[in-house]
């Protein structure tokens, strides 16, 4: 038993917000069953023109059908705060964060990085619809992001101000390494890794079994009873009861 699941995730896709969600919540049982989860910040506009794909929202059928299954998706996983930015295709242009990401990943602790990518996909889709595109939007969204985030939620010690996750020292780096050539091109490599690799839309999951050394795509964030399947791992899938579950008799 044991793999890799390389997730290549945009924080302007929604689905890659809800899976980033699940795998985050799942992460203490990968680890147990040697499974490493890697997220990987690209751009889905690129994605999309490299693979002649279109957002659905763009199709009307799939825009009116979208709206049910938007509401169903982000309540099953716990989001149902969860609402599009203003001028979407405008913000969805999110470059910079994407770059940021890239630094955070190469310069910080694991843990930090998935805190930080955690808060931005918050920020991007809840509650205010932070413009990430602005260097200073994003400079207060790193300067503000709490150590221990959860979901609009931070650990704290009764009434203390929660612990920022990085200083303003390395908000300053961050910004600066943004901005650098080197930021740019692991940006464009990972999103053309993504598409070397079929990827159509996000999130894309490129999941590799070691014991069979077999790697296979899954696309999608409700796709996770098959990638548990492919590795091999223990879970318990959605199953149709016979009966309603048994009430307890009235007092």
């Amino acid at each position: 038993m044991g793999g890799r699941i390389d997730a290549y995730i945009d924080i302007a896709s929604l689905y890659s917000y809800l899976g980033f969600l699940y795998l985050l919540k799942d992460a203490p049982a990968y680890a147990a069953n040697n499974v490493q989860v890697v997220y990987h910040p690209v751009l889905l506009g690129a994605i999309n023109h490299a693979s002649g794909n279109k957002p659905p929202f763009s199709l009307p059928a799939k825009a009116q059908y979208g709206v049910f299954d938007t509401r169903r998706s982000c309540e099953r996983a716990g989001v149902p705060e969860v609402r599009p930015p203003p001028d979407f295709m405008k913000r969805a242009m999110t470059v910079l964060p994407l770059r940021a990401l890239h630094y955070i990943q190469r310069n910080f602790p694991a843990s930090t990085y998935a805190a930080a990518f955690h808060y931005l996909f918050y920020r991007f889709w809840t509650p205010d619809n932070a413009d990430l595109r602005d260097p200073d939007v994003l400079r207060s969204v790193l300067s503000e992001a709490p150590a221990g985030f959860s979901g609009g939620k931070a650990s704290t010690t009764g009434s203390a101000k929660p612990k920022p996750l990085f200083t303003a020292a390395d908000v300053d780096a961050i910004l600066a390494g943004a901005a650098s050539q080197a930021a740019k091109d692991q940006l464009t490599a990972a999103t053309k890794e993504a598409t070397d690799r079929g990827a159509y839309g996000a999130p894309w999951l490129w999941v590799t079994n070691d014991a069979t050394g077999v790697s296979e795509p899954f696309f999608g964030s409700d796709r996770f009873h098959f990638v548990y399947k492919f590795l091999g791992l223990p879970y318990q899938d959605v199953a149709l009861l016979d009966a309603p579950p048994a009430r307890g008799g009235k007092l």
